[in-house]
């Protein structure tokens, strides 16, 4: 499968956000027109590749402020309009379409907190999409794959030059009550 290749000074995204922004692009139509937010974007690879397939508005947030400082540049490189927020958004739901979450799993304490927040915004409409390659939180039961990549890796990361990563959708209708 084809790594996503953005211009500016991306090195290296996260597996998972890769995937993620791989699908986006390869599905457009999921994002077009709709209100996308990018959860921990990082240097912003899925925000960016959501506003390349013509959302109509997209933030990605992020705790980080050398993440948002990234973002910022990498928008600029790619040409494109990002909201920008540096904060915790769990909890909150300010109505958005679609909510993308690249490679949030990988800490026990965020994956508790992760999980009921995301499940709760696919339960109540939103699109909920996250990438994984695999971490040892990613919750169960109510995950549907909607694609698989081979995406380049960090070898310091994750000890080898590229791993699967999948594309997962939290779907409501099988969400439990």
């Amino acid at each position: 499968m084809p790594t996503v290749r953005l211009r500016g000074s991306l090195r290296m995204a996260w597996a998972g956000g890769q995937a993620l922004a791989r699908y986006v692009l390869d599905a457009p139509d999921m994002v077009r027109g709709r209100w996308v937010l990018d959860v921990g974007a990082g240097g912003g690879i899925v925000a960016i590749a959501a506003a390349l397939s013509g959302a109509a508005r997209v933030i990605a947030i992020d705790i980080e402020p050398y993440a948002i400082e990234a973002c910022r540049l990498n928008a600029r490189a790619n040409d494109v309009d990002l909201e920008l927020i540096e904060a915790d958004p769990i909890g909150t739901d300010a109505g958005w379409d679609v909510v993308l979450a690249g490679d949030v799993w990988y800490d026990a304490e965020l994956a508790d907190r992760m999980a009921p927040w995301l499940r709760a915004l696919a339960a109540r409409g939103a699109r909920v999409l996250t990438g994984d390659l695999g971490r040892a939180h990613l919750p169960a039961g109510d995950l549907v794959e909607l694609a698989c990549y081979t995406v380049p890796t960090l070898v310091d990361l994750e000890d080898v030059p590229e791993k699967e990563a999948r594309v997962l959708e939290i779907e409501a209708s099988r969400l439990r009550p």
